[in-house]
């Protein structure tokens, strides 16, 4: 695995030197000091800035997910450069997070796949506002809903974001996974809400603590914004398509 601007990737090139100075300026700052403005200010520098590798290159956190470890970067130290903005496709082909310092003990910041697959899509780590539900309530199908469904496009599941989830779907048993995007109230634009929409529920995986393990990595692959359902195949005329 080849991360670094070297000799054989000159196309790579160097971060911005600004935001490099603006991210070790904002490292400086203590945790408790880290206000919603510095997390602006760090998340608009941090995607350009020089980091470097840490040792070793990607480790499995406590949550069990990999991540590259980068570090900032010392006036007048010799680095090779790591830019995240420039290194999007070998991340997210590899299937990869970013955790920032994590040699210290605290990390500064720990960015999951889909933040990262976020980035790629709409050039911001985070999204506040967007038509997906609030996935923070419980959601579900009401019988005498008016739905539409279809197929998830490109802007939504591209093609990297759903190799990651097919290779961890089937390795976790689900022989032929599926997803569908459901949109409800769509009759105004104010109130449209969509979903992602899975072919498999809990009782078909029937075993408590591996859906939520697989619940909680689709999360993890997944922007933040972006709310799931899980629901039978066989419940659904049509709509779901293989992933």
């Amino acid at each position: 695995m080849n991360l670094t601007n070297n000799d054989n990737n000159p196309e790579i090139g160097l971060g911005d030197l600004e935001k490099t100075v603006i991210l070790n300026s904002l490292l400086e700052v203590p945790f408790q000091d880290r206000d919603e403005k510095w997390v602006g200010n760090f998340l608009q520098s941090v995607d350009e800035a020089n980091l470097k590798l840490g040792s070793p290159e990607v480790v499995i956190a406590s949550d069990g997910f990999p991540y590259i470890q980068l570090q900032n970067v010392k006036t007048n130290e010799n680095f090779q450069a790591f830019v995240i903005n420039k290194q999007l496709p070998t991340i997210l082909m590899q299937g990869f997070g970013i955790v920032i310092n994590a040699q210290n003990e605290r990390p500064d910041w720990v960015f999951s796949y889909g933040d990262i697959a976020n980035y790629e899509l709409n050039d911001s780590f985070y999204i506040d506002e967007s038509v997906f539900s609030n996935n923070k309530e419980q959601i579900s199908i009401q019988a005498d809903e008016q739905i539409l469904v279809g197929a998830p496009s490109d802007s939504i599941l591209p093609k990297y974001l759903k190799n990651q989830l097919r290779e961890f779907l089937k390795h976790a048993g689900i022989d032929t996974p599926k997803a569908m995007m459901i949109a409800r109230n769509y009759e105004t634009e104010e109130n449209l809400m969509q979903d992602l929409v899975f072919n498999f529920t809990p009782p078909q995986i029937a075993d408590e603590k591996k859906f939520e393990i697989i619940s909680n990595t689709i999360g993890w692959l997944l922007p933040k914004h972006y709310s799931v359902l899980f629901v039978d195949e066989n419940a659904v005329e049509n709509g779901f398509v293989e992933i």
